[in-house]
């Protein structure tokens, strides 16, 4: 199964060309304290956003930008459809599924009252803060997959990312981007923030599975099960082999100029782990380490994180 979200890929290369026209300071805004891209959100979107009404049984892939939402969206979309495809075959509707832009922050204001007629189960996607999700996220109790990358790979895979999508600004060094991102001025703000905003007071919600990238990376199929087993679906160990397979990185990348056209050569570069030693000079690595410490280290993001493990030299 290649899942293709034609809208999502017209979004993107409309973007991609507005981007072309756009001076680095037209590339972002800031709503209510955080900053986002212009291609790709505005606020009478967020404002038509509040209105969208979630279900229990509604899937919500929450991440920071470059931590992995493509991909584990990827596996979630498989599971949620290979399910549906054994027990409720008369139930799944794959193209409604695939109907709209998967980030729920993104597209047009009427998306919201088109995913009212859709039937379950919905599966989304969001770079936002749990603080900026539409308030029945929660109060519905949606599950939300809540995916953890470490600090430092993010920041590698963000500045290749920001140099070759052009609706973001690009950097001229590895430094420029580092100093705006330890500061949140660029799309989707400060991921130290997104972190412990998360920390705080979301992870412990019983609507939510904290789950990391390098877990994942690690084992895939045993990433598979766990994402499976949180939401309830019935699937057996060669349904997580398969899927796992599916969306392997090698696989999503040979794959990727149909699921998400020119954007698929920007999107899928190397999906690996310990990126940042390349990038990283030894006052990035003290910075970002006092950071971790003063702000995550010994709390229960700060451990699944795995610090010292994946940050270290």
């Amino acid at each position: 199964m290649i899942p293709v979200r034609q809208k999502f890929i017209d979004i993107l290369e409309k973007a991609m060309k507005e981007g072309e026209q756009m001076t680095p300071e037209e590339m972002l805004f800031t709503y209510e304290g955080v900053v986002y891209p212009t291609t790709l959100c505005n606020p009478e979107q967020f404002k038509a956003m509040e209105t969208f009404q979630a279900r229990s049984d509604d899937v919500l892939l929450a991440g920071y930008c470059k931590s992995g939402t493509n991909w584990v969206g990827q596996i979630v979309t498989d599971l949620v459809i290979t399910s549906a495809k054994k027990h409720e075959p008369h139930k799944l509707n794959e193209k409604l599924l695939l109907a709209e832009i998967p980030y729920l922050e993104i597209g047009d204001t009427e998306k919201y009252k088109r995913m009212h007629t859709y039937p379950s189960r919905r599966v989304m996607f969001t770079h936002l803060r749990p603080d900026k999700f539409p308030p029945s996220i929660f109060k519905n109790k949606a599950k939300v997959l809540m995916l953890i990358r470490n600090p430092k790979d993010v920041a590698a895979s963000f500045f290749h990312f920001s140099n070759n999508f052009n609706p973001y600004p690009p950097y001229d060094t590895f430094e420029e981007f580092f100093r705006a991102l330890m500061i949140g001025k660029m799309p989707w703000g400060s991921y130290i923030e997104y972190l412990c905003v998360w920390n705080k007071y979301y992870i412990d919600k019983e609507n939510v599975l904290p789950i990391t990238y390098e877990e994942i990376k690690e084992n895939p199929a045993l990433g598979a099960k766990k994402i499976s087993t949180f939401l309830g679906l019935n699937l057996n160990e060669e349904d997580f082999q398969g899927v796992a397979e599916r969306s392997s990185f090698k696989t999503m990348k040979e794959n990727s100029k149909t699921t998400h056209g020119e954007f698929g050569d920007v999107l899928f570069r190397k999906g690996g782990i310990s990126d940042w030693k390349t990038l990283f000079s030894e006052a990035n690595n003290q910075e970002m380490d006092t950071i971790f410490k003063e702000r995550l280290e010994g709390t229960k993001v700060g451990e699944m994180i795995k610090y010292d493990r994946y940050c270290k030299a």
